[in-house]
């Protein structure tokens, strides 16, 4: 015998429940074979689960449009950061600047490499730390450091800053309305399984074949086991 599986798929969703919408004898009060209390179940749970379907694929295509706007803007602002540490560096070797200073940045005294500035995070990092530090030092009666400047590099970190900050903000939003979506699945399912319940029951003395094409008609979703012989004038 066929077995009968709820969707798997947002799409299975929608689909079930719009074929039920779109069927007239479903509201008809003549041949109605399923509760009005359900039908109008059916059209609440469409209307809420198509309204977050859409608005999560509206969120996925916003953020994937915007994803690689940051690119040219983190390489420049990697590259300042990047230059300002190798010259704060230089600066402490030939003495112009206190090693005791290089903690203010968050560097240590006795380490002249350039932090791994890859990712985004590590950037905001150390982008922050470097402006911080210069800034803190020169309340110190520090003498500035130049090519680059900190206004330079902060600059070209605060642009890259905006749109790595706007970006995780579209991330947020799918995050979000995903894990909206994902609490009206259960909630959806449940009213598709009583309407398909009683779809069943409707047609439950009809001859086999009729029985599953009518419940078909209506939107259930049938499947052959493996290597099961099949329902004469039925396909599956």
């Amino acid at each position: 015998m066929p077995y009968r599986r709820l969707p798997k798929t947002d799409a299975g969703r929608i689909k079930a429940m719009k074929t039920v919408l779109d069927k007239e004898e479903a509201f008809n009060s003549r041949t109605r074979i399923v509760e009005w209390k359900t039908l109008s179940a059916i059209q609440l749970a469409y209307d809420k689960f198509m309204g977050a379907y859409l608005y999560h694929a509206g969120c996925k295509k916003n953020q994937v449009k915007h994803s690689g706007e940051g690119d040219p803007s983190k390489a420049k602002a990697r590259m300042f950061v990047s230059h300002f540490i190798q010259v704060l560096n230089l600066a402490v070797q030939r003495g112009e600047i206190r090693a005791s200073y290089k903690p203010l940045y968050g560097l240590q005294e006795d380490d002249y490499t350039v932090p791994d500035l890859t990712s985004n995070e590590q950037l905001v990092f150390w982008g922050k730390n470097i402006i911080k530090g210069e800034k803190e030092r020169l309340k110190k009666g520090g003498v500035p450091v130049t090519n680059p400047s900190i206004a330079k590099v902060s600059v070209h970190f605060d642009i890259f800053f905006e749109q790595y900050s706007r970006q995780k903000r579209l991330q947020e939003l799918t995050s979000n309305s995903g894990t909206d979506l994902g609490q009206l699945r259960e909630e959806t399912d449940k009213v598709i399984l009583d309407l398909w319940n009683q779809v069943e029951a409707a047609y439950a003395n009809l001859p086999l074949a009729e029985r599953y094409a009518r419940c078909m008609d209506y939107g259930v979703v049938y499947y052959y086991r493996r290597k099961e012989p099949h329902i004469e004038g039925l396909d599956l």
